[in-house]
């Protein structure tokens, strides 16, 4: 099954409450918060209407908040890129 991947980009502070009633029922409540959809014409048609808050893609499955999570943190430990003593030659 396909899913629409949709991001809330843009805040909808601002907006006639027709757009922002349209980002609650898509639920996004919050700057680049991420949900799934399935792919349907009713909701291309709600994505449609906000498409310049929103960043979207389509997806062949859907991803747990903890799966999401792993995908966006950063790689254990940390780099040495020079030493101290080539450091302090240069």
């Amino acid at each position: 099954m396909q899913y629409f991947k949709v991001t809330l980009i843009r805040s909808g502070i601002g907006m006639p409450k027709r757009i922002n009633g349209i980002l609650q029922a898509l639920g996004l409540h919050k700057r680049m918060r991420t949900v799934y959809h399935p792919v349907s014409p009713d909701i291309a048609g709600m994505i449609y209407k906000v498409k310049e808050l929103v960043a979207v893609s389509e997806v062949d499955y859907k991803l747990s908040q903890k799966e999401q999570h792993e995908l966006r943190k950063p790689p254990k430990g940390y780099y040495v890129e020079t030493s101290v003593e080539e450091a302090g030659r240069i």
